[in-house]
């Protein structure tokens, strides 16, 4: 009994000391000893650069693919983020069901602004959402976030045509029409193709933001921000980061 105790005990201590529960952590976001499940608010919000944005996302996504996710109190951050709201970056991600940004970037409730669509491109409304996440709302980072095997870029290759998907798809058309060096047919069956589009469209989204939207670009100019592109591999779970 006394040996199955010791056990127990030994197991608990490893766990809490593993990342899997609270703890104290390092990371700009986690400062002045409060825990890695402590809700996110302004006071942690303003002392992250961008560059140290960047740096959480990164480091949250090498925990997940490790399999060393946090695992918090969900319900004590709803509670904690109830009165306001001071997420540190947004990212911009396709509806696919294996690509969630909040799992993937190991991030919690209150840690990120989410915007969601087929492709993960961008148009006025999602950018006029980014200008309030960062403008209004003090994100310092924007991640346009691409991933594998994605349907809507195939579905852009092939030139689909389905009801209102039609116009959707079409605001990918661009990154198609520029991809010319792959070898092989120019459509969805060739995987190499299909990538290539994959991570122009990320990159021409994340360009797009600064030349469609003055807001972005003199937060930019002024260091206030950093916008980037990325690509998650389905199969692994890994975000790699394109130029």
């Amino acid at each position: 009994m006394k040996s199955e105790r010791r056990d127990f005990l030994a197991l608990t201590g490893a766990i809490a000391t593993s990342g899997l529960v609270g703890c104290a952590s390092s990371h700009p976001q986690r400062a002045s000893g409060a825990g890695v499940c402590a809700a996110f608010d302004k006071a942690r919000q303003d002392a992250v650069s961008p560059d140290q944005a960047l740096q959480m996302l990164q480091e949250g996504n090498a925990r997940f693919v490790n399999g060393q996710s946090v695992n918090c109190d969900l319900l004590a951050q709803v509670k904690a983020t109830a009165d306001g709201q001071a997420p540190f970056a947004a990212v911009v991600g396709c509806i696919d069901s294996r690509v969630p940004p909040e799992l993937v970037f190991d991030q919690q409730i209150g840690d990120i602004f989410a915007a969601r669509i087929a492709g993960n491109f961008v148009n006025t409304d999602i950018i006029g959402s980014l200008e309030f996440a960062t403008k209004l709302a003090g994100a310092k980072l924007i991640v346009v976030l691409g991933h594998t095997e994605c349907g809507a870029v195939k579905g852009a290759i092939d030139d689909a045509r389905l009801g209102n998907l039609t116009a959707t798809l079409a605001n990918i058309r661009p990154s198609v029409i520029k991809i010319k060096s792959v070898e092989g047919p120019q459509t969805s069956k060739n995987k190499k193709f299909v990538q290539a589009v994959a991570d122009q469209n990320a990159k021409d989204a994340a360009a797009l933001l600064t030349a469609r939207s003055a807001v972005l670009r003199d937060l930019v100019a002024a260091g206030k921000l950093k916008i980037v592109s990325g690509m998650h591999d389905v199969a692994t779970g890994k975000i790699t980061w394109l130029t």
